[in-house]
């Protein structure tokens, strides 16, 4: 085999291990770009949904991550704030993977918060409670709805509402 040719196949390899590593570890740094590649892993553990998921804003202050059902079983990190009835995650309203297939598809999927997993279905908010949610979002964000996240970025109070309940 010439020297080319080997060169050509490790690159190959190469790349496609450096595709493979960022899929099964999915770092989270931001809400734009190559950082909102998706993972494939969740993992945790299998968990009842608590009767009130507000008290895991404070165990847990860092992105929920999210995989639906279905395939391809890609693993979403989310902001989100827990409420009394089940938890508040956002997005850009910019035609966003997750937020689309939650439309397509139906709500149904898994979120990790923690070291626990639960089994939730999402429903799009619209209307005036849409505001309401996402100030509660914002809030825990430390942010005010005409706020943004990055430069360029929709302000808030323009973003995409989900609100995810336990499935039974």
């Amino acid at each position: 085999m010439s020297k080319g040719k080997i060169a050509s196949i490790a690159s190959g390899v190469i790349v496609v291990g450096v595709i493979l590593f960022w899929m099964f570890t999915a770092p989270y740094l931001g809400n734009y770009g190559i950082y909102r590649t998706p993972g494939i892993l969740i993992g945790g553990t299998a968990t009842p949904a608590p009767a009130d998921f507000t008290p895991l804003n404070e165990q847990h202050r860092g992105p929920v991550l999210m995989q639906q059902a279905g395939f391809p079983p890609l693993v979403v990190h989310l902001s989100w704030v827990g409420t009394p009835d089940g938890v508040i995650t956002a997005t850009r309203p910019d035609g966003g993977y997750w937020a689309r297939r939650v439309r397509e598809r139906g709500g149904d999927g898994k979120l990790r918060i923690g070291d626990a997993t639960y089994n939730m279905t999402a429903t799009e908010i619209l209307g005036p409670e849409r505001l309401v949610m996402m100030e509660k979002w914002a809030a825990k964000a430390g942010r005010t709805l005409d706020q943004t996240t990055s430069e360029g970025a929709e302000p808030l109070r323009d973003w995409e509402v989900f609100f995810w309940t336990p499935r039974s």
